[in-house]
This record gives C-alpha cells, structure tokens and sequence, in this order.
C-alpha cells in the first residue's frame, strides 16, 4: 500500500463492512422460514465485486473519467429507458418496473448506474464554468441533468430513488458555491406541493416566499416564474397524487398516521419502531432480537435492516453505526476539500450527497421521520446493484484522496 492511500478511509468503510455482514448474518437466524436465510454469503460475494470494481475505479485517472463522463451518463439514461421497456419488478417492488432481467435472472438496477453517472455529468458541468451561477436561469443545464434520470426513475415509479437524485443535486449546488438564497428559491415549489395538503400552511409558506422574495429582489422574470411555480404546485398536488401508484400514497398516509395503516404500510413503521425501543441501552444480544426471530419487521434485511441494529445492539450499537457513517461523510468531505481539481471535488461530494440522502431516506423510515420510500441502507441492506456502485464511489474517492496526497508532497 502506497504512503498516498488514505488509510483512514479504508479502515471506517473495512468497518462498515463487515458490520454489515455481521447484521445480515443475524438477520437470517429466525424462527421461520423468512428468506434472509444465506443473504449475508451473498453479501460477501457482493462485497468481494464491489472491491475488484473499487480497485479498478481507484486506477482510473480523473482526466480520462471527466471525458468519459457524457458516455456514462448517456449509457445511464439509455439503461432507465430500457428498464421502462423490458423491466421488472421484485419484492416490495413487484408493483415496479425498477429490475433488468431475463426470466427470473435479475441483472441489476440501472438507477444505481444512473445515480453515479449524474453525479460525474453534474460535476463536469460545474468543473467547466469558472464561477458557480448567479442566476435561477444559469441553474436550467445541472436541474435537467439531475431531474431527466429523476423522472425516468419516477414512472418505473420508485419515489425513493428520485428523491435521492435531489439529494445529489443539491448538494453539489451547494458545494459548487450556488448562493443558498438561490438553492431556496429552487426547492420552494417542492415546499409549497409537501404543503399543499393543508390549506393553512400553504398559505402561511405563500407569504413567506413573497416576503424573501422582496428581501432577495431576483430579476423580476424570476421572481414571477417562481412564484407562478409554487402556486401552481399548491393548485396541482392533487393531479400528483393522483398519477401516484396506490402503495405510493399508502406509504405516504402511512407516514402521516400509521395507526389507520395497521395492517399495510403503517404495520411496517410501527413494528419498526418497537423493534428499535425494544432494544434498550445495550440490546437484547447478537441474533437474539425476538421481533426480528418472530417475523414482526417486515423486509429486516432490505428496508428495516436498521431495526435489527436498533433491537439486538441497542442505544450504545445504533450510536456505533451513527458514528462510523458520520466519520464516513466527514472523511468524504475532508477528501473533497483537498481534492487536486475541481472535477475530483465535485465527484466526491456528489458521492457524500448520495450516500448521505440514502442514509437519511432509510433510517428516517425506519423512525417514522420519513415516508416508507423502500431505499437501502448502505453497507447494511442487502443487495448487489447499489453495494458495487457504492465501491465505484468509493473507489473514485480513494483515488481524489490519493491524487491530492500527492500533490501535497510534491508542492512540499
């Protein structure tokens, strides 16, 4: 291992990892047939994929990636529109077109593709203007670049993973130095429709904006286009929750007041939740969590895999595990800053973005602090097609990290 790798790094995500693993395996010991049985030697056959694809990103220079980038994302947006067509759906998501399969072989999700592929076009966006834009309309190319693979994503429908496509874009606005009071005026229409659904919020949150709006004084053409954007949300969230499928607004209902959804989406939350408060300050112990032996959380090694932590560590795991995915996004950061270009910077907190978003998306659900949007969990949730991208990920970040190591020693 070479003095330029960030050793660090490696240990948190080898951490990670094999806690991952570790969840997983207890996952399978219940006392029924579940189907989490053997999911963690799968996990590990990811695992050991993910690392060659990893090791592989970790040798790709950032100079040819960022001339490869329109390839990808276009390869990217191609593979959704295949998923449209030919896609299907497993699971929880049977209702879904979100898989690319032959038969019963499942070959993969193209949104994870996708997600990775956006953030290197946004970043290559943004590397190639000297300055961030000053304007709403200088935001028109990033928001097109995130919100096309957004919608595409959304008629397979998979609310969860659109929702992580925002994450991606916002974050890197922000890290590409878009001013806040213009990310604010971007995500205002997103407000007024999450509060539409009560005419007095809605109308209090019209206020507001109308008085930023004079405080921030935007071209005038702006400031009517975005104002005419959060009302017509506030007119049109019926129309949006019409087009929703029906286990859509389930989970969204569910959200609300999961106690009406008892036997549905709600069951899920709250069976989640007593899992997690059952667990105490220490846990019930390793494999031991009797919601999870008896069957009581749905899906515990996918969507809920977070109550299984909750249950059989307790308090002081779920602190753990908190504490090694903050460390993990610290340390993302801390390699964006000292990235040697602005391409590097702009891919690896693109990566903190999306890792972040599902962390929030997941663990939220699992605490009734989000809509049940069916997101995996990283390093936990089982599943191949998001665990590889996310050694891609890492492995681009690995190499920003190492890139800028080395320049350090030689500017020294």
């Amino acid at each position: 291992m070479n003095r330029n790798f960030d050793r660090v790094l490696l240990v948190v995500v080898l951490a990670l990892s094999i806690l991952g693993v570790l969840v997983l395996y207890s996952a399978g010991q219940t006392d029924f047939r579940s189907g989490a049985e053997g999911r963690w030697i799968r996990q590990l056959m990811w695992l050991g994929a993910g690392s060659v694809c990893a090791a592989l990103a970790y040798r790709v220079s950032f100079r040819i990636l960022e001339w490869a980038t329109p390839w990808a994302y276009g390869l990217g947006l191609a593979l959704l529109g295949l998923t449209l067509v030919v896609g299907r759906g497993f699971g929880t998501g049977a209702g879904s077109k979100s898989w690319l399969a032959i038969g019963d072989l499942r070959l993969g999700q193209p949104v994870e593709i996708a997600k990775l592929a956006t953030i290197l076009m946004l970043a290559r966006w943004f590397a190639a203007r000297r300055e961030p834009p000053q304007t709403l309309r200088g935001l028109i190319a990033p928001v097109m670049i995130a919100l096309i693979p957004a919608l595409l994503v959304l008629k397979q429908p998979d609310l969860g993973s659109a929702i992580v496509f925002g994450g991606i874009l916002f974050a890197m606005l922000y890290w590409a130095g878009v001013a806040p009071r213009l990310l604010v005026l971007l995500a205002s229409p997103i407000v007024s429709l999450l509060l539409a659904w009560n005419t007095t919020l809605w109308s209090i949150w019209m206020v507001v904006l109308f008085v930023l709006l004079l405080l921030w004084r935007p071209f005038i053409f702006e400031a009517i286009a975005v104002y005419f954007a959060n009302s017509a949300m506030g007119v049109m969230y019926q129309v949006v929750w019409q087009k929703m499928a029906t286990h859509q607004r389930e989970r969204l209902l569910s959200f609300l007041n999961p106690e009406n959804f008892r036997k549905g989406p709600g069951y899920q939350a709250i069976q989640s939740k007593v899992a997690i408060g059952s667990g105490g300050w220490f846990g019930t112990g390793f494999t031991l969590g009797t919601q999870k032996r008896s069957g009581y959380i749905p899906e515990h090694w996918t969507d809920f895999v977070f109550a299984v932590v909750g249950e059989e560590f307790g308090f002081v795991g779920v602190v753990v595990v908190l504490a090694l995915l903050l460390a993990l996004l610290f340390l993302l950061i801390r390699v964006a800053r000292r990235a040697s270009d602005p391409y590097a910077s702009l891919v690896v907190f693109g990566i903190v973005g999306l890792i972040f978003t599902h962390i929030y998306e997941n663990i939220g659900m699992s605490v009734s602090l989000m809509p049940i949007t069916g997101i995996p969990l990283p390093f936990f949730s089982f599943g191949g097609s998001f665990l590889v991208t996310l050694f891609i990920a890492l492995g681009l970040a690995f190499r920003a990290s190492g890139e800028a190591r080395a320049s350090s020693y030689l500017e020294a």
